[in-house]
Protein backbone atom coordinates (compact mmCIF):
# COMPACT_ATOMS: atom_id res chain seq x y z
CA UNK A 1 0.00 0.00 0.00
CA UNK A 2 3.06 2.69 0.10
CA UNK A 3 2.98 2.76 3.71
CA UNK A 4 3.83 2.14 7.42
CA UNK A 5 0.06 0.21 8.12
CA UNK A 6 0.81 0.57 11.68
CA UNK A 7 0.65 3.86 11.69
CA UNK A 8 -2.97 4.05 9.53
CA UNK A 9 -5.47 5.15 12.45
CA UNK A 10 -9.10 3.69 12.31
CA UNK A 11 -11.71 4.46 14.64
CA UNK A 12 -9.67 6.96 16.74
CA UNK A 13 -6.72 4.27 17.34
CA UNK A 14 -3.32 3.66 15.39
CA UNK A 15 -3.14 0.05 14.05
CA UNK A 16 -0.24 -1.12 15.88
CA UNK A 17 -1.99 -0.14 19.22
CA UNK A 18 -5.20 -1.94 18.33
CA UNK A 19 -2.94 -4.77 17.44
CA UNK A 20 -1.26 -4.53 21.27
CA UNK A 21 -4.63 -3.55 23.20
CA UNK A 22 -6.28 -6.63 21.66
CA UNK A 23 -3.15 -8.59 21.90
CA UNK A 24 -2.40 -8.00 26.12
CA UNK A 25 -6.21 -8.57 26.86
CA UNK A 26 -5.81 -12.57 25.90
CA UNK A 27 -2.58 -13.14 25.98
CA UNK A 28 0.97 -13.12 28.01
CA UNK A 29 3.34 -12.39 27.06
CA UNK A 30 2.86 -10.39 23.39
CA UNK A 31 5.65 -8.84 21.55
CA UNK A 32 5.71 -6.62 18.68
CA UNK A 33 8.21 -8.25 15.69
CA UNK A 34 9.05 -5.09 14.18
CA UNK A 35 10.25 -1.68 14.88
CA UNK A 36 8.52 -0.68 18.00
CA UNK A 37 5.46 1.05 16.85
CA UNK A 38 3.44 -0.20 19.95
CA UNK A 39 3.52 -0.16 23.43
CA UNK A 40 4.53 -3.89 23.47
CA UNK A 41 8.11 -5.02 23.39
CA UNK A 42 9.73 -5.07 19.90
CA UNK A 43 11.39 -7.66 18.96
CA UNK A 44 13.57 -6.79 15.79
CA UNK A 45 11.98 -8.56 12.23
CA UNK A 46 15.17 -10.64 10.84
CA UNK A 47 13.95 -9.49 7.55
CA UNK A 48 11.86 -6.76 7.40
CA UNK A 49 8.80 -6.33 4.62
CA UNK A 50 9.81 -10.12 4.63
CA UNK A 51 6.22 -11.05 5.34
CA UNK A 52 4.46 -13.27 7.82
CA UNK A 53 6.29 -16.95 8.22
CA UNK A 54 9.52 -14.56 8.97
CA UNK A 55 7.75 -12.68 11.70
CA UNK A 56 6.33 -15.44 13.42
CA UNK A 57 9.80 -17.31 13.30
CA UNK A 58 11.15 -14.31 14.66
CA UNK A 59 9.00 -13.95 17.20
CA UNK A 60 8.83 -17.72 18.37
CA UNK A 61 12.25 -17.34 18.68
CA UNK A 62 12.19 -14.44 21.24
CA UNK A 63 10.06 -15.98 23.22
CA UNK A 64 11.67 -19.27 23.46
CA UNK A 65 14.46 -17.25 24.49
CA UNK A 66 12.12 -15.77 27.22
CA UNK A 67 11.37 -18.73 28.37
CA UNK A 68 8.33 -19.17 27.07
CA UNK A 69 7.37 -22.95 25.19
CA UNK A 70 3.49 -22.73 24.33
CA UNK A 71 1.82 -22.05 21.36
CA UNK A 72 2.24 -18.95 19.94
CA UNK A 73 -0.89 -15.94 18.89
CA UNK A 74 -0.30 -14.35 15.47
CA UNK A 75 -1.91 -11.37 14.60
CA UNK A 76 -1.16 -9.29 11.77
CA UNK A 77 -1.23 -5.84 12.66
CA UNK A 78 -3.69 -4.65 9.08
CA UNK A 79 -6.74 -6.56 10.88
CA UNK A 80 -8.40 -3.29 12.34
CA UNK A 81 -11.73 -5.28 13.57
CA UNK A 82 -10.27 -8.00 15.00
CA UNK A 83 -11.18 -8.25 18.72
CA UNK A 84 -10.31 -10.32 22.08
CA UNK A 85 -13.64 -12.33 21.15
CA UNK A 86 -12.03 -14.12 18.28
CA UNK A 87 -8.33 -14.00 20.18
CA UNK A 88 -9.78 -15.67 22.68
CA UNK A 89 -11.75 -18.50 20.97
CA UNK A 90 -8.66 -19.15 19.44
CA UNK A 91 -6.32 -18.91 22.37
CA UNK A 92 -9.01 -21.13 24.60
CA UNK A 93 -9.51 -24.04 21.33
CA UNK A 94 -9.33 -27.62 22.72
CA UNK A 95 -6.92 -28.70 19.80
CA UNK A 96 -3.24 -29.17 20.38
CA UNK A 97 -2.70 -28.31 16.60
CA UNK A 98 -2.36 -25.12 14.60
CA UNK A 99 -5.54 -23.46 14.82
CA UNK A 100 -7.03 -21.11 11.90
CA UNK A 101 -10.22 -19.68 11.19
CA UNK A 102 -11.79 -19.26 7.72
CA UNK A 103 -13.23 -16.41 6.22
CA UNK A 104 -14.71 -16.31 2.71
CA UNK A 105 -13.15 -20.05 2.44
CA UNK A 106 -9.78 -18.89 2.51
CA UNK A 107 -7.50 -19.93 6.16
CA UNK A 108 -6.64 -16.82 7.17
CA UNK A 109 -2.78 -17.38 8.42
CA UNK A 110 -2.42 -13.97 10.25
CA UNK A 111 -4.78 -14.11 12.70
CA UNK A 112 -4.16 -17.55 14.04
CA UNK A 113 -2.60 -19.84 17.08
CA UNK A 114 0.43 -21.86 16.27
CA UNK A 115 1.18 -24.77 17.76
CA UNK A 116 4.69 -25.14 19.14
CA UNK A 117 5.07 -28.26 16.29
CA UNK A 118 4.19 -25.82 13.95
CA UNK A 119 6.87 -23.20 14.73
CA UNK A 120 9.51 -25.34 14.49
CA UNK A 121 8.52 -25.93 11.00
CA UNK A 122 8.20 -22.39 10.29
CA UNK A 123 11.29 -21.87 11.50
CA UNK A 124 12.83 -24.62 9.12
CA UNK A 125 10.93 -23.03 6.09
CA UNK A 126 12.37 -19.90 6.88
CA UNK A 127 15.80 -20.78 6.83
CA UNK A 128 15.17 -23.02 3.50
CA UNK A 129 14.50 -19.89 1.88
CA UNK A 130 10.88 -20.16 2.01
CA UNK A 131 8.26 -16.54 2.83
CA UNK A 132 4.78 -17.57 2.34
CA UNK A 133 2.31 -19.06 5.11
CA UNK A 134 0.76 -21.20 3.04
CA UNK A 135 3.59 -23.36 2.55
CA UNK A 136 3.33 -23.87 6.69
CA UNK A 137 0.00 -24.50 6.64
CA UNK A 138 0.79 -27.08 4.22
CA UNK A 139 3.44 -28.63 6.46
CA UNK A 140 1.64 -28.82 9.75
CA UNK A 141 -1.74 -30.27 11.11
CA UNK A 142 -4.43 -27.58 11.08
CA UNK A 143 -7.64 -27.31 12.76
CA UNK A 144 -9.98 -24.96 10.75
CA UNK A 145 -12.32 -22.96 12.87
CA UNK A 146 -15.72 -22.39 10.30
CA UNK A 147 -16.79 -19.20 9.81
CA UNK A 148 -20.35 -19.61 10.68
CA UNK A 149 -18.34 -20.73 14.90
CA UNK A 150 -16.36 -17.71 14.97
CA UNK A 151 -18.71 -15.26 13.68
CA UNK A 152 -20.84 -16.71 16.66
CA UNK A 153 -18.63 -14.40 18.70
CA UNK A 154 -16.86 -11.80 16.37
CA UNK A 155 -18.30 -9.21 13.83
CA UNK A 156 -18.47 -10.85 10.28
CA UNK A 157 -15.55 -7.79 8.98
CA UNK A 158 -13.31 -8.88 12.25
CA UNK A 159 -10.70 -10.38 9.67
CA UNK A 160 -11.39 -8.11 7.26
CA UNK A 161 -7.52 -6.71 6.08
CA UNK A 162 -6.23 -3.71 4.88
CA UNK A 163 -4.06 -4.31 2.23
CA UNK A 164 -4.90 -1.77 -0.50
CA UNK A 165 -6.16 1.25 -1.31
CA UNK A 166 -9.55 -0.30 -2.02
CA UNK A 167 -10.12 -2.23 0.95
CA UNK A 168 -9.65 1.33 3.07
CA UNK A 169 -12.38 2.88 0.79
CA UNK A 170 -14.32 -0.64 0.96
CA UNK A 171 -14.33 0.08 5.09
CA UNK A 172 -14.88 4.05 4.89
CA UNK A 173 -11.19 4.49 6.25
CA UNK A 174 -9.48 7.92 5.01
CA UNK A 175 -6.07 6.56 3.55
CA UNK A 176 -4.57 10.01 4.72
CA UNK A 177 -5.28 8.73 8.34
CA UNK A 178 -1.83 8.33 10.07
CA UNK A 179 -0.93 9.42 13.45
Amino acid sequence: MGRDKAELVVAGERLADHAARELTGVCEPALEIGPGRSELEAVGDDEPSAGPLVALATGARALRARGYGGAVLLLGVDLPFVDQRLLELLVRHPAAETVVPMAGGVRQSCCARYAPAALATAAELVEQGERAMHALLSAVPVVEIAEADWRAVAPADALADLDTPEDLARHGIDPGSVR
